[in-house]
């Protein structure tokens, strides 16, 4: 290994960020880890991947995007990487010098597999009692499920969350996009940047624990209420159901919410729809959930006047609403563009592509630019450790 050190991210443009000077191992694997590491690296923190000989698994996700995973891009921006084979005595003894220089460790093995491999937190606090050492697991550290592998939409089918998605009187349905993982990933970046905080002030890193179950069910609050003597099995959804929710328009479909008497006065006068609001079977949000079969098909005729587009203009700030669209329309939306959410990466196997950069503002330190994810480069059986990417690039 190089006698540079690896932390030492000369190639990082920009301001300094809130984490800038903080070194992160990220030896996590697909999103929860990884995107938490992102964020940390985000904010300033000089994060370097660690994957095994083979690689991160969400490296060989299906992609549209043929020489790279697009997936892996856009969970791991703006780290540097590095292949590792912690089952070889050289490979281990290359983490452990990392592990010193590091202020921040974070892995998503099982309970189980850390302390056998060597990197449990007892074992690395030894070597660097102020590391802050963080573990993704699927359902925490302790219980009968602790050393079960942990997945994004397993985890919502076993909390509900799946059950309160589909339709009433339906079959559960998933909610796409990974949003466990990706809540779980913030849950990481603020624990973290928490342990870092305290550790300032007693100057002794701690372990951090981050599960997929108590992301799922730090998402659902708001349905986690059960008052003493209340029955059970009662209605948790928050939906208000009829008025507000996806209408087909013209063209297009579009969002409505009309749930405070002013939203509902707006949305009828806009529809033409005078006749429903001055009714008072309809006059509070609850009793016109109650009556949605009679009110929604007044409001969809009204709704075919005009294409999604051109309602969401016609109400304005008076009416919440949003046009559905692509994720794709985002790459060149004026609100997007206005607050510089995509920017322009470089990369040296697909080129300049263009990205999502930093999701926090910080007004004194904004952080330095993203740059890609470290490529992979597979190494013969015989070497442990080999670079992923040399440098870091400018955005």
């Amino acid at each position: 290994m190089a006698t540079e050190s690896p932390f030492a991210f000369a190639g990082r443009t920009g301001a300094a960020g809130p984490l800038s000077g903080v070194r992160v191992l990220d030896l996590s694997a697909y999103i929860a880890g990884p995107y938490g590491c992102t964020l940390l690296a985000d904010q300033g923190a000089d994060v370097l991947k660690i994957e095994p000989p083979d690689g991160d698994n969400l490296r060989k996700y299906p992609s549209t995007l043929q020489a790279e995973s697009r997936a892996f891009l856009g969970v791991n921006r703006s780290k540097q990487g590095m292949t590792l084979d912690l089952k070889k005595p050289q490979g281990f003894a290359t983490l452990l010098k990392l592990v010193r220089e590091a202020d921040v460790l974070v892995h998503n093995f099982r309970p189980s597999v850390p302390k056998r491999l060597g990197i449990s937190y007892e074992q690395l606090s030894f070597i660097n009692p102020r590391l802050v050492y963080c573990a993704v697991t699927g359902y925490g550290e302790t219980g009968p499920m602790k050393d079960k592998a942990g997945y994004d939409q397993v985890l919502q089918t076993m909390t509900g969350m799946c059950a309160l998605q589909g339709k009433r009187g339906g079959a559960p349905e998933i909610i796409y996009g990974s949003v466990v993982d990706y809540y779980a990933a913030a849950l990481l970046a603020a624990g973290v940047s928490s342990a870092l905080y305290e550790r300032e002030r007693s100057g002794l890193g701690q372990f951090v624990g981050v599960s997929l179950l108590r992301s799922a069910l730090t998402m659902q609050s708001a349905r986690m209420i059960w008052a003493e003597g209340e029955s059970l099995d009662i209605g948790r959804d928050m939906r208000s159901g009829g008025v507000t929710g996806i209408h087909p328009t013209r063209e297009g479909h579009i969002y409505i919410s009309a749930n405070t008497p002013r939203f509902w006065k707006a949305l009828c006068e806009k529809t033409g729809l005078h006749m429903l609001e001055q009714n008072e079977r309809y006059d509070t949000v609850r009793k016109r959930a109650d009556h949605a079969n009679e009110i929604v098909p007044h409001l969809h005729a009204a709704l075919t006047r005009h294409s999604a587009l051109e309602w969401e203009a016609l109400f304005g700030d008076e009416v919440p609403c949003a046009a559905a669209l692509r994720v794709e329309d985002m790459f060149d939306h004026p609100q997007v563009l206005a607050e510089e959410m995509v920017g322009d990466i470089e990369h040296p196997v697909i080129g300049r592509y263009r990205g999502v950069t930093r999701p926090i503002k910080f007004g004194r330190t904004p952080g330095p630019d993203p740059f890609a994810a470290p490529v992979f480069h597979e190494v013969d059986t015989g070497a442990d450790d080999a670079p992923a990417s040399q440098n870091a690039r400018k955005a």
